[in-house]
């Protein structure tokens, strides 16, 4: 065992944090062991604790980077002077490009965010039902101004994220288009079936 491999571009801690990010996707965070996450950044299990404090801080650190990555892009969303749809295919887009990208942190903040302790759940649940209600109001001014049909938002909301949320299907597939294609195709089916 020998020090925790990095490049230029991250930090012993980030590389701590994408592995540990993996192994809770594919184990789930209570199987997860920090001394399987040890042997994964290939270091003692004793040397992690150099770079974090436990397992849980690990589970909150990959939660709160995905939920405040969400916030921050749509509070510039709704910040832009376009209508609705352009709102809707922007955060789509963002969240598809998520799901690409980020696979494992978006599968472990979306799956296993229910083990975060308190007040770190509490605060994490109300981050997820804000997003959704801010989500849901820009569709809602959309059908005010008759830029989408008449529909029940929060029901369109939920249908959008379990839309995103099925790409993990896409990655498990072994003949798959590439990225830029899905986000082409789920664009052109999700936001043209919002559309007036």
């Amino acid at each position: 065992m020998g020090r925790i491999k990095t490049d230029n571009n991250h930090t012993r801690k980030e590389v701590i944090i994408t592995s540990a990010a993996a192994l809770f996707k594919e184990k789930g965070f209570k199987a997860a062991s920090m001394r399987e996450l040890a042997d994964v950044v290939g270091v003692e299990a004793a040397s992690l604790y150099n770079h974090i404090h436990s397992k849980s801080e690990l589970l909150h650190i990959i939660c709160f980077e995905v939920a405040n990555r969400y916030m921050q892009t749509m509070d510039q969303i709704e910040a832009e002077p376009t209508n609705s749809i352009q709102k809707i295919e922007t955060l789509l887009r963002f969240l598809i490009t998520g799901m690409v990208l980020h696979y494992d942190e978006v599968y472990v903040s979306d799956r296993e965010w229910k083990h975060l302790s308190e007040p770190y759940l509490s605060n994490f649940q109300s981050q997820r039902r804000t997003f959704r209600k801010r989500f849901a109001a820009i569709i809602e001014q959309g059908i005010a101004k008759k830029e989408i049909k008449k529909i029940d938002a929060p029901t369109a909301v939920l249908i959008l994220l379990h839309a995103v949320s099925g790409i993990e299907s896409w990655h498990r597939s072994k003949v798959k288009i590439n990225g830029k294609e899905l986000e082409e195709n789920m664009i052109t089916i999700l936001v043209g079936g919002l559309k007036k």
